[in-house]
């Protein structure tokens, strides 16, 4: 089974776009919702994907990934995906040898800025860039499957 191990933080300013290694813009809607699990459509630098991604609240959750045709993921976005469609610049940055991937989320969510860091285990020691505030990993909110529902622009708690 696969299992991702991720922590988001929130970003507190500029200075990581000095590190930027790479950029791509990510278009994602989600087919379906429940207790249990997400399914997510997701279109970016000309490829596809099917996401299935366990509810589980943490940093640990089942992630199953799939390629699939452009075209259909597009038909996909546009005529089966709940609204709105998360729509976002994910940003590449190296610091300390480990990538981060920082979020720029625009309409229903412009303002709101993650920064995420994969790791191959809960405990996995890293250093985190003075760029990275507050951890959000235990707040559903900051979820990509959260956002669709309960856009940025509505939040009264910002932090």
């Amino acid at each position: 089974m696969a299992t991702e191990i991720e922590r988001k933080f929130l970003v507190t300013d500029e200075s990581w776009r000095n590190a930027v290694s790479k950029k791509s813009f990510f278009r994602q809607g989600y087919l379906t919702r429940s207790d249990g699990a997400s399914v997510r459509v997701r279109v970016a630098d000309g490829k596809a994907d099917l996401n299935i991604k366990s509810m589980t609240l943490g940093i640990s959750r089942h992630e199953f990934e799939y390629e699939i045709p452009l075209a259909d993921a597009k038909e996909m976005l546009d005529k089966l995906c709940l609204g709105p469609k998360i729509e976002k610049v994910r940003y590449f940055v190296e610091h300390l040898g480990h990538t981060w991937e920082v979020d720029v989320f625009e309409g229903d969510n412009t303002g709101l800025i993650v920064a995420e860091i994969e790791l191959n285990a809960e405990n996995e020691v890293f250093e985190k860039p003075p760029w990275a505030g507050d951890e959000v990993s235990d707040d559903e909110r900051y979820y990509n499957v959260c956002l669709v529902k309960y856009p940025y622009k509505n939040w009264q708690d910002k932090r």
